[in-house]
């Protein structure tokens, strides 16, 4: 059985090194976004989606299937989106659509990309929307759903400079601070090899089973990333 890998949000920090790790372990990789992205090899397929309003006529020609892992590295800030509502349509409405699509066609895989303080009482927007998604999503009753919360994302913003200050002002006192504490901020490559090697540790773990693994809901925090990514 070929494997397949579904990819939204692989043009963002996190997707754009998710998609050169799941290169290597998909004999095909499809990727729906707005644009194509930097990396691309031969086992890719791009779809376009000019609006992700349009989603579901996209996702129609993309053959997915129960054969198929889904992955979304989709997300934006209210900054980048313009307002509440603008943030709340990329972050909530597009991942939890994407979600119900790849459900509807059979997918039993969901590997999700959120933020280490998702809270459903948060008193930030971007906290709430992001743990608003989680539950959404997993109401859907995957055979297996991964959610990943990193800390702050180590890697180069564009429209984000608060986070590029406090990437600089952690550069500099990195070498003092132990990767146990669980706010260590994480490099994008990083969050991206911890979703692909949760990925193919499943994969590996399924070939055994004779029968389908009841379903499981798995939740990664940061500090789990950082050291199942910790060079030897």
């Amino acid at each position: 059985m070929q494997r397949k890998a579904i990819v939204i949000g692989a043009t963002g920090l996190v997707g754009q090194h998710l998609i050169k790790q799941l290169s290597a372990l998909y004999e095909t990789l499809i990727v729906i976004a707005r644009r194509p992205p930097r990396y691309i090899n031969a086992s890719m397929r791009f779809y376009q989606v000019n609006d992700f309003d349009n989603l579901t006529e996209v996702f129609a020609s993309v053959g997915a299937d129960r054969t198929a892992d889904a992955f979304s590295c989709l997300g934006t800030t209210k900054k980048q989106a313009g307002s509440d509502e603008a943030f709340r349509k990329i972050d909530y409405d597009y991942n939890v659509n994407f979600a119900k699509l790849c459900r509807d066609k059979g997918v039993e895989n969901f590997f999700l990309l959120s933020s280490m303080n998702a809270k459903l009482d948060s008193r930030f927007l971007y906290n709430r929307v992001k743990a608003e998604t989680e539950q959404s999503i997993m109401a859907l009753d995957f055979a297996k759903l991964v959610i990943f919360r990193p800390s702050l994302l180590l890697g180069k913003h564009k429209g984000r400079p608060l986070e590029s200050i406090s990437q600089k002002a952690f550069q500099l006192i990195s070498p003092l601070v132990s990767e146990s504490l669980p706010l260590h901020p994480i490099s994008a490559q990083r969050v991206a090899i911890a979703m692909a090697v949760t990925a193919h540790d499943g994969y590996e773990r399924r070939k055994y089973h004779a029968a389908p693994i009841s379903a499981s809901i798995t939740i990664v925090e940061n500090k789990q990333m950082l050291a199942m990514t910790r060079a030897k």
